[in-house]
């Protein structure tokens, strides 16, 4: 049955990355015991396949260039069952999140619906604030 489970695993992740924890998971939905999928993943780990490391950094830089802010990423990548190390350092080797929220800004104006944009796409107060403001100062001077 490991092997069924090994086979299972190499199928979903043709398809896309996943973490380790996401694709037990999924493994665990498909019925396999927790003996075959720890086979699995520890096969696909230990060959390269399935990396955490590269799939945290990927993730978060896949959701960085779609707006997302650091506490989005964070997220989204805990419920993936990322470790936190990890997700501190995908996060880390980042553009700053202040620099990502001003280039927004820029894109979409100075306004309140983008600073409401800004807080729903994970962004620091701080930062929608400062980035805000930053844009109202560059018009003015």
């Amino acid at each position: 049955m490991a092997e069924a489970a090994f086979e299972s695993a190499t199928r979903l992740l043709r398809h896309r990355d996943f973490a380790a924890a996401d694709l037990d998971r999924r493994l665990a939905d498909r019925g396999f015991d927790e003996a075959d999928r720890a086979t699995a993943i520890a096969t696909l780990t230990r060959t390269g396949v399935l990396d955490d490391c590269r799939f945290a950094t990927d993730r978060a830089r896949s959701l960085a260039a779609r707006g997302a802010g650091d506490r989005f990423i964070e997220h989204d990548l805990a419920g993936a069952g990322i470790a936190r190390e990890l997700i501190e350092a995908a996060v880390g080797g980042l553009e700053p999140e202040s620099e990502r929220a001003r280039m927004v800004v820029a894109r979409r104006g100075a306004s309140p619906k983008t600073a409401r944009y800004l807080v729903g796409k994970g962004y620091s107060e701080d930062v929608v604030r400062t980035a805000v403001a930053h844009s109202d100062d560059e018009r003015l001077g």
